[in-house]
């Protein structure tokens, strides 16, 4: 009993402290795909990276244009050995020494390669690959080390969220069977060794567009929603993309690699499909990636791992008219080849505060907002968060949050209606006054969400100071 009682105490605490202020910010980068017939040409795209502050790209081979084109601007770049070339890789060291020198070294660094990605979903690969993917790793690996790369240039491998045998719930996350000795141990070895990062694509598009009659559209989205619980390790979740996450990270922690990171090498919704596909739309296609960026630049993780910030990378850069398949896959882009965006939202903490409150959507647990004239918001509590949450909430605006919560105090004028609803309310608002309504600042765990109208919680009017 004594045990159960100190675990319970540790994940008490856990909680509590993940309500508290934002954590650092993570990052956010876009996917370069050129399956495509129209787009602009390499230097006019770097120029467009540039413009819209994104500092992370993430290409699909080695292209010399590309390259050229990256350097000297300071943007970070993950290439990408193809599939074709893991067999060559894997059995001839002396080819992954030529490959490196001609499409890294050659490079770098005026053009910062920050990664390699050996393969992509090579697990789904049609050509059956897979065998070759653990010593392709390792000899790209051992020819960085020839050329004094290895300790500036990462490598790994982007998978799949169908490598995951189960992943509902969240916690019961778990890899497939047949690939758990053969490939995640040793690849999870490899990347504890050389501390670099497990590259996962991950698409809660398709999982709504399969399952729509049992997953919300605003749970996908990062709209208000009630939030779904796990019953295997008792964590509430506002949106898909975290519980898609936290199932890789509960498999992980299956095969005791808890400590390697993770980084979304992939992401994003489409903007037009098929008839069939439901959920496609700009709307839709605005609402989850304006919500997944507000998301990652203010910080924190996941439910599961609560402070460790997430690198992002969007799909994809345009819409590509050449891929195959349904009208969707050509209908990812963020832009059209034009340049012109296809929908209005920010890649940057400071686009964050020059759009205010109007991106495309929420972060979890809030609802869509829009800016009013004078500028001015205010910061209230989640009715359906819960009691608990909202009591956390509040016994950290009041304490290490330094709000000022003498109004709400008995006898004063805020203490009516005394309801942990609109005392929280009133102390989430006094943090995000206080901290100058920055951003992340109005969250407490999903347990808060901004509004443009004054509230009122009887004869209590809520300042923009936070006195």
């Amino acid at each position: 009993m004594l045990a159960l009682m100190d675990v319970l105490c540790i994940s008490l605490v856990s909680f509590i402290l993940s309500l508290a202020a934002p954590a650092d910010c993570g990052s956010i980068g876009v996917n370069y795909g050129r399956i495509a017939n129209n787009l602009p040409s390499a230097t006019k795209v770097v120029a467009l990276l540039r413009s819209q502050g994104l500092d992370r790209v993430k290409v699909y081979d080695s292209d010399p244009a590309v390259l050229k084109a990256l350097a000297g601007s300071g943007i970070k770049v993950t290439v990408n050995l193809p599939n074709e070339l893991l067999s060559s890789t894997a059995g001839r060291p002396s080819f992954a020494y030529a490959w490196v020198q001609k499409n890294v070294a050659a490079y770098h660094p005026s053009t910062a390669i920050e990664a390699i990605a050996v393969g992509n979903e090579v697990f789904v690969d049609t050509h059956n690959t897979t065998k070759y993917l653990i010593p392709a790793m390792y000899n790209i690996y051992k020819a960085l080390m020839k050329y004094d790369l290895h300790s500036t240039v990462k490598v790994s491998s982007p998978i799949a969220l169908s490598a995951l045998h189960n992943s509902y719930p969240s916690s019961a996350g778990s890899f497939r069977p047949d690939l758990v000795e053969s490939v995640f141990k040793p690849m999870l070895e490899f990347l504890r060794r050389t501390k670099s990062s497990l590259m996962v694509n991950v698409y809660p598009f398709f999982a709504y567009e399969s399952n729509a009659d049992v997953i919300s559209l605003d749970y996908a989205l990062f709209r208000q929603n009630p939030g779904v619980v796990d019953a295997g390790n008792g964590l509430r979740y506002f949106s898909l993309f975290d519980a898609q996450i936290d199932a890789v990270f509960a498999a992980m922690s299956a095969v005791k690699y808890d400590d390697v990171p993770v980084i979304v090498s992939e992401t994003g919704w489409p903007s037009r499909g098929d008839k069939n596909e439901l959920g496609a739309s700009i709307e839709n296609a605005a609402a989850y990636n304006g919500g997944l960026v507000r998301r990652v630049l203010t910080g924190g993780g996941t439910p599961l791992r609560p402070h460790e910030n997430l690198t992002v990378y969007l799909f994809a850069l345009f819409n590509e008219n050449k891929k195959f398949g349904p009208t969707s896959e050509r209908n990812f882009g963020l832009f059209y080849p034009d340049e012109k965006k296809v929908y209005d939202i920010p890649f940057t903490t400071e686009g964050l505060k020059k759009y205010g409150d109007s991106v495309g959507s929420s972060i979890p647990g809030g609802e869509q907002r829009v800016s009013t004239a004078s500028g001015q918001s205010w910061c209230v509590a989640r009715a359906d968060a819960g009691k608990e949450k909202l009591q956390a909430g509040l016994d950290y605006a009041c304490g290490e949050g330094g709000a000022n919560c003498h109004q709400i105090q008995p006898g004063s004028t805020c203490y009516d209606p005394n309801t942990v609803e609109a005392h929280a309310s009133y102390a989430f608002n006094s943090y995000y006054q206080k901290k100058g309504r920055a951003i992340g600042t109005c969250y407490f765990g999903g347990a808060a969400y901004i509004v443009t109208e004054q509230p009122k919680y009887g004869k209590c009017e809520f300042s923009t100071t936070g006195n």
